[in-house]
């Protein structure tokens, strides 16, 4: 069973659909907690902030078996692809049941550990001891999710994610509108729906891919390695990223006791994740055929494909941004009709226009250097950037020179952009040739006589 290898328009517009669909469940809770209040809106956010902290261990195997799975399908041998989805989903499960009952037990206390703002504390403790309580079902899903998108099969994880929203959304209309359960009603409706989810990607994938019928198998410790080094970086990335999210989240909630400037952000953020979500899927879709093409050892295809995907998300997420920026106070008016929120959140989108084109940017080029194998390079200088720009330019210009919000979205701009420039250069360089887990010796060997 070898992969659908697949032009790069036909990867990127399912996985594009798929994650506009997500983006578009966390818009409509949004818009109905918005029923409930400013407050529930903000706690929910926050929650998930800091959900996405304690799920970090997850992409440890997730991202790390995109880069293994696609290089050894390049290469032809598709019962290591198998071998290291096994892995993943072994780890994950066991790490995600764990997790689960940390945060289903303990978030009060994790939330008071973190400074969440006292008007939030019962809505954010709500949410996330239910949503945290699933967290086992974020664990598994992109495992087999990224297993069916390695063999070219990107239209599936769609039709499980757009019926996994069909569900949430009847789901928040019982829950909210029939029985009133407001926040806790969101959150079990958000769990039960990834539980269909899983259902889904996990069925499909036994059905559609047959690699586990190869019989070629290294030793698991080699690929659960080879798993790690990529994806421990990426995790490590992921977790300074988070925290750096939280003091920059903390920042926010210090400027002013009703939890404006931080309500502000999540309103921006839910607009700004369409083009976010573009330039995701552009960098997924590339991170596949970057790990088909190294496979096959095919660098120049390699090259020019990632440079058009950059290109292509530049021009996305500028001009969706300047749209968002035009419309801006017909599209708030989906949340509030607080005209102080309204003004607040329209700056934020006019510079958000820079920091999209950033980061699409960083996201196509990092995903690259991720998948061929040159991880540690990105979390470096992420660790640098964010540090400095993020958190340091919130701190700078949100509360030292009083911007607030508009402040912390400077430092935002200014960590993505060099980011992007930095990411850009390394693949320039063209050291991620010498990255690959499958040597050239290795490729010699499998060539007939």
């Amino acid at each position: 069973m070898y992969p659908v290898m697949k032009s790069f328009a036909k990867l990127s517009v399912p996985i594009a659909l798929e994650t506009l669909c997500y983006m578009l469940a966390g818009m409509v809770d949004t818009i109905m907690l918005s029923t409930v209040g400013d407050d529930a809106v903000g706690a929910v956010g926050t929650a998930n902030t800091y959900i996405g902290i304690f799920i970090i261990m997850f992409q440890i195997v997730s991202a790390g078996m995109i880069a293994v799975m696609t290089q050894y399908i390049g290469a032809k041998r598709i019962g290591v692809a198998y071998q290291a989805r096994r892995l993943g989903a072994v780890f994950n499960l066991l790490s995600g049941i764990v997790l689960s009952v940390f945060l289903f037990l303990f978030s009060g206390q994790v939330l008071k550990w973190v400074g969440v703002a006292p008007v939030l504390m019962e809505y954010a403790k709500t949410y996330l001891r239910i949503v945290g309580g699933g967290c086992f079902l974020n664990a598994l899903i992109p495992v087999f999710s990224g297993y069916l998108r390695a063999f070219g099969h990107t239209r599936q994880p769609l039709i499980a994610t757009v019926s996994a929203n069909v569900l949430n959304l009847c789901l928040n209309a019982v829950f909210l509108f029939g029985f009133h359960a407001g926040v806790a009603g969101v959150a079990a409706a958000t769990v039960l729906s990834k539980a269909l989810n899983l259902v889904i990607v996990v069925q499909v994938s036994k059905r559609l891919i047959r690699a586990d019928e190869d019989p070629e198998r290294l030793k698991n410790k080699e690929v659960f390695l080879q798993i790690i080094r990529v994806g421990l970086p990426a995790a490590l990335e992921t977790a300074f990223y988070n925290v750096a999210m939280t003091l920059t989240v903390r920042f926010l909630n210090q400027m002013d006791e009703a939890g404006m400037n931080v309500t502000a952000r999540a309103y921006a953020a839910q607009i700004t994740n369409f083009s976010y979500c573009a330039g995701a899927a552009l960098a997924q879709a590339n991170a596949i055929m970057t790990g088909w093409r190294i496979g096959e050892r095919d660098f120049d295809a390699c090259d020019k494909g990632t440079k058009k995907a950059a290109g292509i998300g530049i021009c996305i997420a500028a001009g969706l941004e300047l749209i968002f920026v035009l419309s801006a106070g017909q599209l708030l008016r989906l949340f509030t009709e607080d005209a102080g929120m309204i003004a607040l959140v329209s700056k934020l989108l006019a510079i958000d226009i820079i920091l999209e084109v950033g980061r699409v940017s960083n996201l196509v080029f990092g995903q690259a250097l991720k998948t061929s194998g040159d991880a540690l390079f990105t979390t470096i200088i992420a660790v640098i950037f964010m540090y400095i720009c993020m958190v340091g330019g919130t701190w700078f210009f949100g509360i030292r020179l009083n911007l607030m919000a508009v402040g912390a979205y400077i430092g935002l701009a200014l960590d993505e952009c060099a980011r992007a420039v930095c990411m850009f250069l390394r693949w320039q360089s063209g050291r991620w040739k010498t990255k690959g887990f499958i040597k050239q010796e290795e490729h010699k060997e499998e060539q007939p006589s």
